[in-house]
């Protein structure tokens, strides 16, 4: 069996009064991420990992920040369009790791609804899927809570 592996990495900078989506769950939070789309950082960071282990380019090569059709669109969408390049290529997810860099909100409580909203779309069970969340220790920019942070690694086979 040929297993590859792909690192996924994404920032977004935080603003006042935009919605706060993180693994397609909505979080209650005085500031969201800014991006283009949903600024969903720890689903872009996989999105990363999965196309960088089918060296599929990353997702800004797929979906420009500059591209119409993308604007404010769900991240998710944009993870089940990695999932379906992946499997053109003929492989199939077989985990996914990250880890969320913030300062807040809590993430733990919402760890089961992202988890949830990840496999529905990847296809993977819930026990394939590890996220984590830690602080900055309130340094720099993550720590003025200015921006927010994602990584995530995942592993390809071959079918």
């Amino acid at each position: 069996m040929k297993i590859k592996v792909g690192f996924g990495f994404d920032v977004h900078q935080m603003k006042e009064g935009h919605p706060f989506i993180v693994g397609g769950v909505d979080l209650e939070h005085h500031a969201g991420a800014f991006g283009h789309s949903d600024a969903d950082v720890l689903v872009h960071a996989i999105c990363d990992a999965i196309l960088g282990a089918a060296n599929l380019e990353d997702i800004g090569y797929h979906f420009a920040n500059t591209d119409p059709r993308w604007k404010g669109i769900s991240s998710l969408i944009l993870l089940k369009e990695c999932v379906r390049l992946v499997a053109e290529k003929g492989y199939e997810l077989g985990n996914i790791d990250a880890m969320l860099v913030l300062e807040a909100p809590k993430i733990k409580p919402h760890i089961p609804a992202m988890k949830e909203q990840i496999a529905k779309v990847t296809g993977l069970d819930v026990d394939d899927i590890s996220i984590k969340a830690t602080t900055n220790e309130t340094m720099g920019f993550i720590g003025r809570q200015e921006g927010v942070v994602a990584y995530a690694v995942c592993l390809i086979a071959k079918v």
